[in-house]
């Protein structure tokens, strides 16, 4: 039975609100055309707030006052049609006609990650308009969609980590049953979808759960948003239940495949049982299919992912930030802030391919203490990497993407890393087109926070090169202004641009050969083997196991040159400098009989190594 919300029964309605920190509680419901009706809820020992009505049906709306305030949204609304601010509406999950009982889900080892907002993706901005775009997606070869944040937030933007109705997807992106038909257009396209929550933390306009439950947040632990969410004080049961519910809300009312949890490491959790481990069990219970649960963690925590067999929390993967870290502190020179923790070498990036993550227990001058944990018992599939997804992109000051930055060659060089890779790779939208277009943060909060906002983002890049002056600081976009969300939508037209349709190409080549071989796939292996071959050149090999041929792939990130290794007999299925990728190609050179590779530019060649060889 459901915890929290408005809820069809057999016999009406079920609401139930917790609010401990009510006095008194009245629930106001209303039919459109008719004034609002009074009722009176009972309320037990814990602050839940219980009734059930048979008068009201699905669509009618409905609002809280306590203590004799004035009406509030239910902090677990399924949807708020005029906003996070105004009365919220019942909805039937159950009218909802599914055609995915086929559906299983995902295999681990096939997952590609495609991480997209919703508001900037295509068209209007919607989930009908994402929905739009499946067939693109199946066929460029990935399998599982990210969508950033939901849940509805206020104003008519936001990245959406500033979300408060938890419950409720955004009534700008449509109605539940727009998501609903999302994901299940998604699944007839062999597609997964996962979709991307925030447990740390609640947006500054509209978080009206706290006057509701006090004990929400504790001042136990601070987080870089202030007093954390409250896992482990008093009163923290009925928070776990709160989240926990919302989590499996999502797996029961929209088939999501799984979700990915924003900053765990700042889910502060001293209790004897670990929140994230209630929560991994539980999402699992909810569904007879595969599902799959990620965590975005700076800390390179091996527990996480652990099965609770081996005293880990039983997540399916970990976002792991080394591997882009190190290649764009490689290949575009970044040097602040995390960066610093980076050399960039060729060193550093095949031990990064050959354990998952980098940082196993070392000093970080960023973090000032150790950062990392030893990823020896941990397969390869459960690190998640990129070079770039929104974080990385819009946390920079002019939302520029790598390859804005980069030689194409270099760019065709890391795609290829990226996708042929043992770990699980994430692309971020319009990266397979080398989009034009920069992914910049953007909001649309009440005037006066929106000030503070603005300013507060120009404060941020005062130490940053390039923004050190008051000039440059000005030129930062302004995340309230229209036009900063504007430049933030795909151009969908550009694609076949020769500047672009090359990207695109390389990109679905070789997701299609990681998809074909299986050598190729993420890997349920603890460790790969990856060299330096010198101080611009890595090679990794991709061992198939049985009568399979291996792959092995030869990357150099850095300017020409010749690398030296034992080829054998091998065959070229693939470099980035064939015709398809690049209209001006200088092809890389196999010479295996001398075992070389001769490079005109940065550039990766992809080897078949027939098993008869090994």
């Amino acid at each position: 039975m459901r915890f929290f919300g408005a809820v069809p029964v057999a016999g009406g309605v079920r609401f139930q609100v917790w609010a401990p920190g009510a006095r008194s509680l009245v629930l106001l419901t209303r039919t459109a055309g008719a004034e609002p009706i009074e009722r009176r809820l009972d309320r037990d020992a814990d602050g839940i707030w219980t009734g059930v009505f048979d008068d009201v049906r699905a669509g009618d709306q409905y609002a809280y006052a306590l203590d004799g305030g004035e009406p509030r949204p239910d902090p677990a609304s399924r949807f708020q049609p005029d906003g996070v601010h105004g009365w919220s509406e019942i909805v039937d999950p159950a009218a909802f006609d599914w055609t995915d009982r086929a559906w299983s889900g995902i295999d681990p080892a096939r997952v590609v990650i495609y991480e997209l907002h919703v508001g900037t993706f295509s068209g209007h901005g919607t989930f009908r308009d994402v929905a739009s775009r499946f067939e693109y997606l199946r066929d460029l070869g990935v399998t599982v969609l990210e969508l950033m944040p939901v849940a509805d937030f206020p104003g008519r933007r936001n990245w959406g980590y500033d979300g408060v109705s938890l419950f409720a997807p955004s009534h700008i992106y449509g109605r539940p049953e727009d998501l609903r038909a999302l994901v299940d257009r998604a699944h007839a396209a062999g597609l997964a979808v996962i979709l991307d929550v925030v447990y740390n933390h609640l947006g500054p306009e509209g978080a009206y759960l706290p006057s509701f439950a006090p004990a929400f947040f504790t001042r136990k632990h601070q987080t870089p948003w202030g007093p954390a969410v409250n896992l482990d004080d008093e009163g923290s049961a009925l928070v776990r239940a709160f989240l926990l519910d919302n989590a499996t809300h999502w797996i029961r009312e929209y088939h999501a495949d799984g979700l990915r949890l924003d900053a765990t490491h700042a889910m502060v959790d001293g209790s004897p049982r670990p929140f994230l481990a209630d929560l991994a069990a539980c999402v699992r219970k909810a569904a007879d299919r595969r599902l799959l649960l990620y965590a975005e963690d700076v800390r390179n925590d091996s527990q996480l992912v652990l099965e609770r067999s081996s005293g880990g929390w039983d997540l399916d993967g970990v976002w792991a930030d080394d591997f882009h870290h190190v290649v764009r502190r490689a290949v575009a020179g970044d040097s602040h802030g995390y960066y610093s923790d980076y050399a960039g070498t060729t060193r550093e990036l095949a031990d990064t391919l050959s354990q998952g993550w980098l940082y196993t227990g070392q000093f970080s001058r960023h973090m000032q203490k150790a950062r990392g944990t030893d990823p020896s018992d941990v397969e390869m599939r459960r690190c998640v990497i990129c070079v770039q997804n929104h974080d990385q992109v819009g946390n920079r000051a002019t939302g520029d993407r790598l390859h804005h930055e980069v030689d194409p060659a270099v760019w065709r060089a890391v795609v290829a890393l990226l996708l042929t890779a043992p770990m699980t790779p994430l692309l971020f939208m319009g990266q397979e087109w080398a989009a034009s277009t920069p992914f910049l943060f953007f909001t649309d909060f009440e005037p006066s926070l929106g000030r503070l906002v603005s300013e507060g983002r120009r404060r941020e890049f005062r130490g940053h090169p390039g923004f050190s002056t008051v000039d440059r600081m000005e030129a930062i976009p302004d995340p309230q202004a229209d036009s900063t969300f504007d430049a933030s939508r795909l151009d969908w037209s550009e694609r076949q641009a020769p500047v672009h349709s090359g990207s695109l190409a390389l990109h679905r080549a070789l997701l299609h050969l990681r998809a074909s071989r299986h050598a190729l796939r993420a890997s349920d292996r603890t460790s790969c083997t990856a060299v330096a071959l010198d101080d611009d050149s890595v090679a990794v090999r991709r061992p198939a196991g049985g009568d399979a041929s291996d792959m092995l792939i030869v990357t150099r990130i850095r300017g020409e040159g010749t690398v030296r290794l034992d080829i054998g007999p091998a065959r070229v299925v693939l470099t980035t400098e064939d015709a398809a990728f690049t209209s001006d190609p200088r092809p890389i050179a196999v010479d295996q009989a001398a075992g070389t590779i001769a490079f005109g530019r940065p550039g990766a060649v992809v080897l078949d190594m027939p098993a008869a060889a090994r």
